[in-house]
């Protein structure tokens, strides 16, 4: 087991997180004693990852059924040219153990289900969704609230995205706001649909962000709230989401 005290060299790393009165030697320890399950290695995964990874998170699980190709390096920046071909898993790992040698980084070249999401997140304290597809969303949103662990949710199309925390306190989980799937025609619709390569990177990081609040325990979450970010008009704009009292998922009995 790794010590939960700083090395020197630790503390010179991330001596700027030392410096933040409200986060300090404290937070970073704390930082250091979680464990965060990020669901996808592309283009939210590559700017949450990469962020939490220098931020001195503990531990990190990595899981992706993918393997890197050409046309994912436009956003994906976990991966390079010379990656491709190879899982997307061992590729980030790779270029995070790169990045931060002290960190735990486990990995799992695997499509998440129904059948496996209990026990792919049960030693997490915390679910980054960087995933592609609803289906996953909702396996995840269910397993997340089973367990008691917050859902970190981001979204991104063409020059747009979303993202917010469910599953915490008394807010809402992710079926009470998308309470129907989308149809199969939906589905195929938006199919590899164009996205600008930078937009994950800021959704990827307010993810980012929300993971390391809640895992030292200071500011506000965005849970109760969605937040929309435009980049094309360049706005970012706050929607109320309440929980849902006749919830399947997160609703009492």
């Amino acid at each position: 087991m790794k010590s939960h005290s700083l090395s020197e060299e630790e503390k010179i790393r991330y001596s700027r997180h030392l410096k933040i009165p409200t986060f300090g030697l404290i937070g970073q320890k704390k930082l250091k004693q979680r464990s965060v399950f990020i669901a996808g290695c592309g283009g939210l995964g590559s700017a949450s990852a990469l962020y939490l990874a220098a931020a001195g998170i503990g531990t990190m699980r990595l899981v992706d059924s993918d393997v890197v190709e050409l046309s994912n390096l436009q956003r994906q920046i976990l991966h390079s040219t010379h990656n491709i071909g190879q899982t997307k898993v061992e590729s980030a790992k790779k270029r995070l153990s790169a990045l931060n040698p002290n960190i735990n980084i486990m990995t799992l070249h695997e499509r998440i289900t129904d059948h496996n999401a209990d026990a792919l997140i049960a030693d997490s304290d915390i679910v980054v969704d960087a995933t592609d597809n609803f289906d996953t969303r909702y396996v995840l949103n269910d397993a997340c609230i089973k367990k008691g662990i917050p859902f970190i949710y981001g979204a991104i199309f063409q020059f747009s995205g979303q993202m917010s925390v469910f599953g915490l306190d008394e807010g809402p989980c992710f079926q009470c706001v998308f309470e129907h799937p989308p149809t199969e025609e939906y589905k195929t619709a938006n199919t590899g649909v164009g996205v600008i390569g930078a937009l994950p990177g800021v959704i990827g990081s307010l993810q980012a962000i929300e993971v390391i609040k809640h895992c030292i325990g200071i500011g506000n979450s965005v849970s109760g709230k969605l937040l929309v970010f435009d980049g094309l008009d360049m706005q970012f704009k706050e929607i109320s989401i309440k929980k849902n009292p006749n919830c399947p998922v997160c609703s009492s009995p």
